[in-house]
């Protein structure tokens, strides 16, 4: 089953991660991505904090598609598992 989009939680400062949810039929999965992936993402550009909720929305697309590629791959990591998106997952 495909991942379908969820709700945008908001940026961690504490972690560096914009928080998210994908919903999986009825079962929501939480989700991250760093703040370097996401600057990646738009070749190098360092948003700041206060720029990183419209950063999501403008990658939304190619991040939600990186969290279903790891949603199938059945990459989960901690406790509840979810899914977490670095840099490398966008790499090739």
């Amino acid at each position: 089953m495909t991942l379908e989009r969820g709700s945008v939680k908001g940026f961690e400062h504490d972690r560096m991660v914009m928080l998210f949810s994908m919903m999986n039929g009825g079962t929501e999965v939480s989700c991250a991505i760093s703040s370097s992936a996401m600057d990646d993402l738009e070749r190098g550009v360092k948003a700041k904090p206060d720029q990183r909720d419209a950063q999501f929305l403008r990658l939304r697309d190619r991040i939600e598609q990186g969290a279903s590629r790891k949603f199938e791959a059945r990459e989960f990591e901690g406790a509840p598992p979810g899914i977490i998106l670095r840099s490398l997952d966008f790499r090739g």
